[in-house]
């Protein structure tokens, strides 16, 4: 989430605050993501948990297979604006869950096998109902960690995800025809081959009675310097192994580096060190920046003392951490001057909010070809008071 792309947009067309996306980057994402499908023989689902910009939804569907769900109006979002295969998974469902999710997924992965034969003769019961085909999953904990931080590691222990190979019902596979697993964060295709043979070791004797099995999401396909040819190779060689069809699910390698987050300046003072407020602000507009936490990159902008003048930045809320990071600048900043946040399509748009009745940034599309922008929601006050009753 380190994006260092330059926009190519006019900041001063934005009214701040505002998430601009670039198409242009977005068809540069879904061409790698295209030729890794082709190439693989798989498909790809998008997270919508990290990206659900729904207006550009048919752009996307051109590539991708459909979409993953992690909750009923996810899936509802998927099956009526995406149009093609919805795929879900929670922790936990309850029974009023079950009903939606069976006139929108047409896969349901269950967390457990309690959960499984709970719903199992429900979902089937519903699915004739409905004339659809609902196919079963269960996801598995390959009990294999490559994440560095507990709070975003799958694997980690006393985790509640995936079920572990112990408990693993191998008599209770009545009806289920998918495997699930996640365990990367903005990780390498080597990540995914360790993984591989953990999953290997511990499930090879499910593996084959399985019509397809899910790689989850967290791999971070459209960077750069990730390694395409070992994902494409790890996917020919485990379908060719296990004769099993394969899906990917990636949210951030989607979107990653097609979104900005435009702020204007408001104020800046000088405490024990220069202060900077901008009309963005943190918690509302950026959470993952505490929760995480990381330091976004904003366009032009050094690391502290790296650049001739050095501020701290951080937006107009109450909380004492509505910070964004301490940044270096050729000149100081001053009232009006716009602040380009980088890498903002991804998690930071679904998980925005309103605290402090700080109103939500509007959305625009970017077309780098026609070099238009265009407002696609603005966002006020009945926004802000029909969440609260």
């Amino acid at each position: 989430m380190n994006g260092a792309l330059e926009y190519r947009f006019d900041p001063e067309a934005v009214p701040t605050p505002a998430y601009v996306v670039d198409e242009g980057l977005l068809r540069d994402n879904l061409a790698v993501l295209a030729s890794v499908r082709e190439r693989a023989g798989c498909k790809i689902l998008l997270a919508l948990k990290c990206f659900a910009m729904h207006a550009v939804f048919p752009m996307l569907a051109e590539t991708l297979d459909g979409v993953c769900a992690s909750s009923p109006h996810e899936a509802r979002l998927g099956h009526e604006e995406f149009g093609r295969e919805v795929h879900t998974f929670a922790a936990g469902y309850s029974e009023a869950d079950i009903r939606d999710l069976c006139e929108t997924s047409g896969h349901i992965v269950f967390n457990s096998f309690a959960q499984l034969d709970r719903f199992r003769p429900l979902v089937r019961e519903l699915a004739a109902k409905h004339g659809r085909e609902i196919e079963l999953g269960v996801r598995i904990n390959p009990e294999h960690s490559e994440g560095a931080v507990p709070l975003y590691d799958p694997c980690s222990p006393g985790s509640r995800l995936g079920v572990r190979n112990a408990h693993f019902d191998r008599d209770n596979l009545d009806g289920v025809t998918g495997l699930h697993w996640h365990n990367l964060c903005e990780q390498d295709a080597d990540c995914l081959e360790r993984t591989i043979a953990a999953v290997e070791a511990n499930f090879a004797d499910v593996l084959p009675r399985m019509r397809y099995v899910n790689f989850g999401g967290g791999h971070h396909i459209t960077r750069s310097d990730y390694d395409v040819d070992l994902l494409v190779d790890l996917i020919v060689r485990f379908k060719k192994k296990w004769g099993v069809e394969v899906y990917l699910e990636p949210g951030e390698a989607v979107a990653l580096n097609a979104g900005y987050l435009v702020a204007s300046v408001l104020d800046v003072t000088q405490a024990d060190m220069p202060l900077a407020v901008m009309d963005s602000a943190v918690p509302c507009h950026m959470p993952d920046v505490i929760e995480m936490p990381y330091r976004p990159h904003i366009v032009g902008s050094g690391k502290a003392g790296e650049k001739a003048w050095t501020c701290r930045i951080g937006g107009p809320s109450c909380l004492a951490g509505d910070v964004a990071g301490e940044y270096s600048f050729d000149r100081p900043l001053k009232l009006g001057d716009k602040l380009i946040f980088t890498d903002m399509a991804i998690y930071t748009m679904v998980k925005n909010n309103t605290f402090n009745g700080i109103p939500l940034p509007s959305i625009h599309r970017y077309n780098p070809e026609t070099n238009a922008l265009a407002l696609v929601r603005s966002f006020g006050y009945e926004d802000f008071k029909n969440r609260l009753s």
